[in-house]
């Protein structure tokens, strides 16, 4: 069936219109306050990443930015919150990596990726492995060794179950061919204290808490993730270093919005948000909140939320890991 000639111009005119709305959306967008969800409590690092850019990226657009906590149900409830919002780039969500991770463990009423979009990646934090001073190993050799040694003996420290820190340390288990215990904990206060005391042997964590511990004497650093060496840990060497080059234990911070926001809305968006994360001042503060800058592209974030997702989705089914 051939188009009719007035069909054909309709098409073509919808089509130039369709186009001329974006640019110009973008260009009229912000008019109004913008709200930016965290799927956490407040005082938590995300809470804390959320009101320093939402307040630098307030002034830069010309609108305020409402931080809004909607924390609970293990995230699930402000994601969801954002996932059914209008697509308009006037709700946006500053999350954390378990983000790709929770809907693998729990049925979620939103596709972490199909159902938002990536606009901008701002943080992140490599790990520490930690021991108490008492286990008779001092790297990453003599710690395989002793584990495939005493399979089931040795345990490790969680802040949670199915979280990051759990999940990475099944990981290592996998690639060390041994088998450590999993002990979780309610936070990261209860986990350093459990280690100190020597009720747990191990502590995958953050270094922001626990570095100051490590100085002191009290526990003994065996290796930190990332291609290099952390500052602040000048002279603990890398997992890659020591033989486990495969071994990523990055987690990071990123905002999204809700699927279909406008593509142009979304630049303005990501420009924005990169050039403050690039500010002297802003990784000042990052540095404060223990935390290091990490910026990537909505098309960069998008895909590693894909990779991240892949990847833990193999280790909770290579590891058999539920949570009731």
């Amino acid at each position: 069936m051939r188009m009719s000639p007035v069909l054909r111009r309709s098409l073509l005119l919808a089509a130039l219109a369709l186009a001329a709305a974006g640019p110009a959306a973008a260009q009229e967008y912000p008019d109004r306050p913008i709200r930016m969800v965290t799927p956490y409590a407040p005082g938590g690092t995300t809470d804390l990443l959320a009101r320093l850019i939402g307040q630098r990226l307030g002034e830069r657009l010309g609108q305020s930015v409402v931080i809004e906590n909607r924390g609970g149900g293990n995230t699930v409830i402000g994601s969801s919150l954002v996932a059914k919002a209008p697509a308009d780039g006037y709700t946006i969500m500053l999350m954390a990596m378990p983000h790709v991770i929770v809907p693998l463990l729990f049925q979620t009423p939103y596709h972490p990726i199909n159902d938002f979009t990536p606009v901008a990646a701002v943080a992140a934090n490599e790990q520490v492995l930690v021991a108490h001073p008492s286990l008779p190993v001092k790297d990453v050799k003599e710690l395989v060794a002793l584990a495939r040694g005493k399979p089931g003996e040795l345990n490790f420290a969680t802040v949670d179950s199915g979280g990051p820190g759990h999940l990475l340390m099944e990981s290592f288990n996998n690639m060390i061919g041994a088998k450590m215990t999993q002990v979780p904990f309610k936070g990261a206060g209860p986990a350093i204290n459990a280690i100190r005391g020597n009720q747990v042997q191990l502590y995958l964590a953050v270094p922001g808490p626990i570095v100051p511990t490590i100085k002191s004497g009290a526990l003994k650093a065996i290796a930190v993730s990332g291609k290099s060496r952390m500052a602040a840990l000048p002279d603990v060497p890398t997992f890659a270093e020591q033989g486990l080059a495969n071994f990523d234990a990055k987690t990071w911070y990123g905002i999204l919005a809700p699927a279909g926001t406008p593509r142009p809305i979304v630049q303005k968006l990501s420009g924005e948000i990169q050039r403050i994360m690039a500010a002297p001042d802003i990784q000042e503060r990052l540095e404060n909140l223990s935390v290091m800058p990490f910026v990537l592209g909505p098309d960069q974030l998008g895909e590693l939320m894909r990779s991240d997702m892949a990847r833990y989705k193999s280790i909770i089914e290579t590891n058999n890991i539920k949570i009731q």
